[in-house]
């Protein structure tokens, strides 16, 4: 901006169209925090990228939840140069889905930004209204009670705003509606059960919960069938990501830390026996069982070790 104006200060329409118009020239594309929006119209054009142009939302809907991932489990380093580049490919993706939609006369990256920004501001009127709110707790209540009127809103229930009759209203929606058929089961079970306990349906505590889980393990071996196994370990695997709920713990993340952990006992087994000249389907439970305390023993002590270099060097780390 030659006048001393911010982008900060401009009007958010103005901003919008200026994510859209401001030309990039391709050696500063890189530096420039508003140049995605102007390289995916570039990619798309007639003499752009091939692939690019033939791409439509279907066929970029798998490298979304692939980036997404990848954005996983690059949190697990925390803030760091790969996080960055794997949010920037997480967020290229957002910008192609806009341009896509863009180009067939749906929405914008402007109607995108808006409808986030509007949500947000929806969802928080303890921050930008006169709604209180002190804990968490409060607004998790809070906001599940304003979903829910959205919900409504949407299904069509109560009066227009002149006091008319509503469009013939369907359905009530559920407190469930809206988590997506695509998240991984157990993600999506935390999250039904999260919605369910803010609505008031929740053991009284963590005990109850810890019964269930003895009640459903105990069906489980009773079932005679594999159709009643299917649905009984269904019921178990249920409950105890109930637990985690409970204990504050992401369900979905603790078995991708445990999937982790296994992995790299694994390895370690399969080195030992390499070590050793002896396969692994050679072996017997006891030898097997054997190796994989020996693969926990290594890793006991290389956290021992690293937690040692850690704290001469000032710092500190839990061993588990």
């Amino acid at each position: 901006m030659t006048d001393g104006t911010t982008v900060g200060a401009l009007d958010a329409s103005i901003l919008g169209a200026a994510l859209y118009l401001a030309p990039v020239a391709p050696e500063r594309a890189p530096a420039s925090p508003w140049a995605l929006p102007w390289l995916s119209n570039r990619l798309r054009e007639p003499d752009g990228c091939p692939w690019d142009r033939e791409q439509t939302h279907a066929s970029l809907r798998g490298h979304l939840l692939e980036e997404a991932y990848e954005v996983y489990d690059a949190l697990e380093a925390g803030a760091s140069p790969a996080l960055a580049g794997e949010l920037g490919d997480l967020l290229l993706q957002v910008i192609l889905h806009a341009q896509l939609a863009a180009e067939a006369g749906v929405f914008d990256l402007a109607d995108v930004q808006e409808a986030i920004g509007s949500k947000i501001v929806r969802r928080h009127p303890h921050v930008f209204g006169d709604a209180e709110a002190r804990t968490a707790a409060d607004v998790s209540r809070q906001w599940e009670r304003i979903k829910a009127a959205e919900r409504a809103e949407a299904a069509g229930v109560g009066d227009s705003e002149d006091g008319a009759p509503a469009r013939e209203a369907r359905e009530p929606g559920s407190a469930l509606d809206g988590i997506s058929s695509s998240l991984p089961a157990l993600a999506a079970s935390q999250e039904m059960q999260e919605r369910a306990a803010n609505l008031g349906y929740d053991w009284p505590t963590i005990d109850g919960i810890i019964d269930k889980v003895r009640e459903e393990l105990a069906e489980l071996l009773a079932a005679e069938t594999p159709a009643e196994r299917y649905e009984e370990l269904g019921d178990l695997l249920m409950v105890l990501v109930n637990v985690a709920r409970r204990h504050g713990i992401q369900a979905e993340a603790a078995l991708r830390a445990a999937n982790d952990k296994f992995r790299r006992r694994f390895g370690e087994v399969e080195r030992l026996a390499a070590a050793q000249g002896t396969a692994l389907r050679d072996l017997d439970f006891a030898a097997l069982d054997a190796l994989w305390d020996a693969a926990k023993a290594s890793e006991r002590d290389a956290r021992a070790v690293a937690a040692a270099g850690s704290r001469a060097a000032g710092g500190s780390e839990e061993i588990q």
